[in-house]
């Protein structure tokens, strides 16, 4: 297949467009190498793609609708991953426009060359943020997500609610993957995973929010990718159960689903901190914090609807994808 990869030089976007290009399908990446963090390592992980003959790279930027038009009509894609966005909960409380440049009009303009151009399915990336205030646990696609806590978190239920829209208007199969505190090699330096390492390695205190009562549902790169792309391949139908009188929000009568892809473990974050000291060889200095606006204490995955419907879950142990993340770090930048 033809398939377009928005943020192709970012953490998933990469990983992704390594394994459709290792599988034989063709891939127009798109990303506009913004400083958000360091520009080096998008370079990097975009010359683990260049020099191929199925690839071609497009510098953009969502929000240019002009420069997003024309990369849909010269390439016309059959099939889309969005993965492009302003990341981050803490960010959002700093620099709130650049969520509504990238996360709203941005998306808005990749739904219009959709639809403009006969895309028969888009992915897109969403994020287990849109939980928010619920409590209710194992979080699920079928459960309400009306009381984001952050900007972040509202924007990726936007999108939600934006290809939605889109889908029921136009016909256009959509899916949203709520993705679980995604970590692995390649990974993000703003994630807590990265900044322990190089702060455990330079003898550096690391912050420690909530007093390390956080549990989160790490998810390792290889199953976030697996299940991007095999979301990818099963195109999303319209539920013939729907039911408007107690309406289903991971369904709809339009061609739209939503999964949570997450390791359906939650890991004490003490733990999660344990596997790094152990897997560096060296004890953590530890600065005790509060809990940071737009947090949430716990995240937990409800994987049924993609085990019943897609044939996936991910398996990756937090001991391992830790261990296999700091052989990564250690080599990339050749760490001691």
């Amino acid at each position: 297949m033809k398939v377009l990869v928005t943020g192709v030089a970012g953490f998933i976007g990469s990983q992704t467009a390594r394994a459709l290009l290792a599988r034989g399908d063709h891939v127009i990446g798109i990303d506009n190498l913004n400083d958000y963090y360091d520009v080096n390592l998008k370079l990097a992980r975009l010359d683990l793609l260049k020099g191929r003959n199925n690839f071609h790279f497009i510098k953009a930027d969502l929000g240019e609708r002009g420069e997003i038009e024309a990369a849909f009509a010269e390439h016309r894609p059959e099939r889309v991953i969005n993965l492009a966005a302003q990341a981050g909960v803490r960010y959002a409380l700093q620099n709130p426009r650049s969520y509504v440049d990238s996360n709203l009009v941005g998306f808005l303009n990749i739904l219009e060359g959709c639809r403009h151009h006969g895309v028969e399915h888009l992915v897109y990336a969403s994020s287990s943020s849109v939980y928010g205030a619920n409590t209710q646990m194992p979080y699920s696609v079928h459960d309400n997500v009306d009381h984001p806590l952050s900007l972040y978190a509202a924007s990726k239920k936007a999108n939600e609610l934006m290809a939605h829209s889109y889908s029921h208007l136009f016909h256009l199969p959509v899916t949203g993957l709520r993705f679980f505190t995604v970590y692995g090699p390649w990974g993000r330096p703003d994630m807590s995973l990265f900044l322990f390492t190089r702060k455990i390695l330079a003898g550096e205190p690391i912050d420690v929010f909530n007093f390390g009562h956080h549990a989160r549902d790490f998810t390792f790169i290889d199953d976030i990718v697996e299940g991007v792309i095999r979301t990818l391949d099963k195109v999303a139908a319209p539920n013939p159960d729907w039911n408007g009188m107690q309406p289903d929000p991971g369904t709809s009568t339009a061609p739209y689903r939503l999964y949570n892809i997450g390791n359906n473990n939650p890991v004490e974050l003490m733990y999660f901190i344990e596997c790094i000291e152990k897997a560096l060889g060296k004890t953590a200095r530890k600065n005790m914090l509060p809990m940071q606006p737009g947090d949430v204490p716990k995240t937990f995955a409800d994987v049924d609807a993609l085990v019943a419907d897609i044939g996936f879950q991910p398996k990756t142990p937090i001991e391992v994808g830790v261990q296999r993340f700091v052989d990564w770090y250690r080599d990339f930048y050749r760490a001691a």
